[in-house]
This record gives C-alpha cells, structure tokens and sequence, in this order.
C-alpha cells in the first residue's frame, strides 16, 4: 500500500524545492516578462523534462550511484556554473543598456524558436547538480528498504504534476499584462537582479563544495 502521510511529506518537500526561487525559475520569469508566455512556457517545458530525467534516474537508483563518484559531480558543477555565469553576463549587459537601445535591438534581432528555449530550459537542469541532489532527497524520502512500485510510480506522477504546475505557473503568471508593464518598466533593475541571482549561484557551483 501506498503510505499517504509519506506522499504528503515527499510532495511538500517537493514543492518547496521546486517553487523555490533559483535559476531556472527566475530565467522562466524573465523570458515571461521579456518575451511572453508561448516562449515562457517552451523553456519551462525543457526545464519538465529536465527535472522528471532526474526524477526517473533517481528512482531507479542511477543518480544515488552518481552521487558516489566525485569526477562526475565535478563535470556537473563546472558546466553548470559556466552555464550560469553566461547567464550573469548575458542579463548584466541587458541591465546596463538602455531602454531605446533594447528596443532597436529586439526588433533587429529574430524570435528565438520554441524548440531553442527548450533546450536552454533542458540544458540549465540537466547541468543543475542541485536538481540531481535534491531527486535523490525526495526519492530517499519517499522509497524505504520496502517500497513497491506502486510507491514508485506515484511519486514520480505526483512530482510530475506538480513540477507542470509550478513551472507553468511562472511562465503564466509572470507573462500577464500587469506584469509584463511592470517588468517595461523596471527593465534594467530586474535584468540586474537576474545577473546577481544567476552570478551569484554560478559562483558557488565552481568554487564551493556545496
């Protein structure tokens, strides 16, 4: 039997990591505001398919085996901090250009496809060893020595729905008319914002062990 006070602890453990401000969150909000919900909701859609790779690999045990071997780790933490320091660079210069230049630049430069934001939203989670970790504390959470597959398969649809639902829900939320003018407006103080949340995070990935 499925034990439904467990389920309720991994789900709540869940949501907080995942509705959590951090990276990718914070990247599907700005692209909400910046380019609207269809290509808000192409990069939270990579960034699903990141998170259930993670979650499946954690439960059938092959992230637990990551998690011993310190080379792989590594590789992880680089690609993902320069990943996320591109990302510092990239919002850093967007905050220190003005509003009129932004303007001409947008309409010069040509949308990017839905199929290229899902692969920045998969690439920022599969490079993110913090998603790979935090799968292994939800599935150790959820899998005692006895679970069944049952257990298994309801933990990974739970977590499924609700990584749709908070994901989604940023690149909806944050694509509304309010925010939209909201985000015109104070442009350069949320692209400077996103530079420090992403620099800041890239940082820590290269040059801490956490």
């Amino acid at each position: 039997m499925v034990d439904l006070n467990n389920l309720l602890l991994v789900f709540t453990a869940y949501i907080i990591g995942a509705a959590s401000p951090g990276p990718s969150n914070m990247r599907i909000m700005g692209v909400a505001m910046h380019q609207g919900r269809r290509s808000a909701l192409m990069l939270a859609a990579g960034v699903i398919s990141g998170s259930l790779l993670w979650g499946t690999l954690a439960a059938t045990g092959v992230s637990a085996v990551l998690t011993q071997y310190a080379q792989a780790l590594v590789v992880l933490k680089v690609l993902g901090g320069i990943y996320l320091l591109y990302l510092a660079i990239k919002a850093g210069r967007s905050a220190l250009t003005t509003d009129e230049k932004t303007a001409t630049q947008l309409a010069a430069v040509p949308g990017t496809s839905g199929f290229r934001l899902f692969q920045r939203g998969l690439l920022m989670h599969l490079t993110n060893p913090k998603a790979l970790l935090g799968w292994v504390a939800t599935m150790s959470l959820g899998l005692g020595p006895g679970a069944s597959s049952l257990t298994v398969a309801v933990i990974l649809a739970g977590c499924t729905l609700l990584s749709i639902t908070i994901f989604c829900g940023y690149a909806i939320v944050f694509s509304t008319a309010p925010m939209i003018r909201g985000y015109r407006k104070a442009r350069r103080c949320i692209e400077g914002s996103l530079a420090m949340v992403f620099g800041a995070a890239g940082v820590k990935l290269l040059f801490t062990g956490s």
